[in-house]
């Protein structure tokens, strides 16, 4: 993967983005940067109100990546590649399914100063799957804190990434189709994800693997 310092993975919950980073980062002998879900405070109690915790919850979020993003800067003199889970835009996404009007404002102002400070990824691998498909992934993980999560939820914020990527040009971007394929159980499948990333993108490629036998 020539001329890439910082690759970042993005999708909606269940789809594969953490499996997937560490994945690249052993195969590619990269460094892993991962989002620190587990340390916010507000999370477990958001999924079971979500119109009282949404807010904090986000608003954690995004300090706490902002955080995590300035240290990227920090040059890593053993490796030559970072790759992350997610990209500093992604808190944006979700505020704007989770959060009311007033609320929403008051994030912005907050987002907008921040983001002057983040450094763009310079390859975005956006992984794409049906609702359905999520949900059963989101399932088959079994964590407690997601039990509720409904399939309305789920299908909205993937509409949201949808639209977010289908507008997408700020850096060059990869659309992988995950519907069909399983990298984290299936070497063969995870070979055609290497092998589709390392050549060289320039704008938006669309990617759609068949399941190797």
């Amino acid at each position: 993967m020539r001329n890439l310092n910082y690759v970042a993975i993005e999708g909606a919950i269940g789809v594969g983005k953490t499996s997937l980073a560490k994945l690249l980062s052993d195969r590619l002998g990269a460094k892993l940067v991962l989002e620190k879900f587990e340390e916010n405070p507000f999370l477990f109690k958001f999924y079971d109100d979500p119109g009282r915790f949404a807010f904090q919850t986000q608003l954690f979020f995004l300090l706490q990546r902002y955080q995590q993003q300035q240290e990227l800067r920090q040059v890593d003199m053993f490796h030559n590649l970072l790759i992350s889970d997610y990209m500093f835009i992604k808190d944006r996404l979700f505020a704007s399914l989770n959060l009311d009007e007033k609320e929403m404002n008051l994030y912005d102002i907050i987002a907008n100063m921040l983001e002057r400070n983040v450094i763009n990824p310079d390859l975005i691998i956006y992984l794409q799957a049906d609702t359905s498909t999520l949900m059963k992934n989101i399932a088959k993980r079994g964590r407690e804190f997601e039990a509720n999560i409904s399939y309305d939820y789920i299908n909205a914020l993937n509409e949201i990434y949808t639209e977010y990527f289908f507008r997408y040009n700020e850096t060059p971007l990869v659309i992988i189709n995950t519907n069909h394929i399983d990298f984290v159980n299936n070497s063969a499948d995870l070979d055609l994800v290497i092998d589709y990333i390392r050549q060289p993108v320039t704008g938006t490629k669309f990617f759609n693997p068949t399941a190797s036998t």
